[in-house]
């Protein structure tokens, strides 16, 4: 399975999200037609952004819990001081890629960032 974890600033948009969600999968030199799911923290997830960003690429939209993602904070590569001061979890895009993966989950690499939102991509076996 792989997993786009997507992490953003209040008011982004879609188009910043499928964006980001791209240039990841540039990075990783992963074609978009085999990404699977879209995850983020539950309290985006049913944002308008999200679920727009999540049709464009033709994926599941899967929401993260605050729990899920602390249950993964010591395998994120790149922890955030502000998303852990607002939210009390060291990430929101390199956590929910990896809860989303699921059994055997590992980053690919580091999160990407353009102004508004970060994207980390995960593989796994899925839930």
């Amino acid at each position: 399975m792989i997993v786009a974890g997507v992490g953003s600033r209040q008011g982004t948009e879609a188009d910043e999200l499928e964006k980001v969600v791209r240039m990841a999968l540039d990075l990783f030199r992963m074609p978009a037609e085999r990404l699977e799911v879209l995850a983020t923290e539950s309290a985006k997830a049913t944002a308008p952004a999200f679920v727009e960003a999540a049709r464009r690429l033709s994926v599941k939209l899967v929401a993260c819990t605050i729990a899920d993602l602390d249950r993964v904070a010591g395998l994120v590569l790149t922890p955030s001081k502000l998303v852990l001061e607002t939210k009390g979890v060291p990430s929101i895009a390199e956590a929910s890629a990896l809860v989303a993966a699921g059994r055997n989950a590992r980053l690919l690499g580091t999160r990407v960032a353009t102004a508004g939102a970060t994207c980390a991509i995960a593989i796994g076996d899925g839930p």
